[in-house]
């Protein structure tokens, strides 16, 4: 639980403060294809990926279709799902081996009404998820595949080089020999 010990301090929580956040953690491992969200099953948790890649996918007429990919230092969640209290839409596996501190939402709760910025914090979180979720969708009606490949280039180059290339194609809604296509012209 190291990388979400020095997200919170680098994010000014310290003292009691950061031990009580971290406590409100558990770690979890993860062998490659594990879930951690399936679907049809309510999602209790969020957390910080600590090492690993884990996808997001979903079945669309027999086929994986991915449409993310959380990454070593950032958030992870079925939004939806763990805020609705519903089963969850979609699919969340290991893509890599990799570990996980998650948090209940039960915990997030005590959290947010006990810590001095925890709330601002949470608010934060939700705010860029709800961000990033709309734009990948402006992006998929608004963008051609090009400019969502170029996009993801400079907003998103460590994707790129840690995803394989029917993952990313999946993600930009093309096929991998159009991708493939795009990369080339692209260069």
């Amino acid at each position: 639980m190291e990388k979400v010990k020095t997200y919170f301090q680098e994010i000014g929580f310290e003292g009691e403060s950061l031990n009580r956040i971290l406590d409100a953690f558990t770690y979890q491992e993860f062998e490659k294809n594990d879930f951690v969200v399936e679907y049809g099953k309510t999602s209790r948790h969020i957390g910080f990926i600590e090492s690993g890649l884990f996808q997001y996918y979903v079945i669309k007429e027999g086929e994986e279709k991915t449409t993310y990919v959380s990454i070593t230092n950032t958030f992870f969640a079925s939004l939806l799902s763990f805020i609705s209290e519903k089963p969850a839409l979609e699919n969340v596996k290991a893509f890599t081996k990799g570990s996980i501190s998650l948090i209940s939402k039960t915990e997030l709760k005590q959290l947010v009404n006990e810590v001095p910025g925890f709330k601002d914090f949470y608010i934060g979180l939700l705010e860029s998820s709800i961000c990033g979720i709309d734009s990948s969708r402006f992006d998929l009606i608004v963008l051609t595949a090009e400019q969502r490949y170029a996009k993801m280039l400079q907003t998103e180059p460590h994707l790129l080089q840690q995803i394989p290339l029917l993952h990313l194609a999946s993600m930009l809604g093309v096929t991998p020999r159009h991708l493939s296509r795009i990369r080339s012209n692209i260069k």
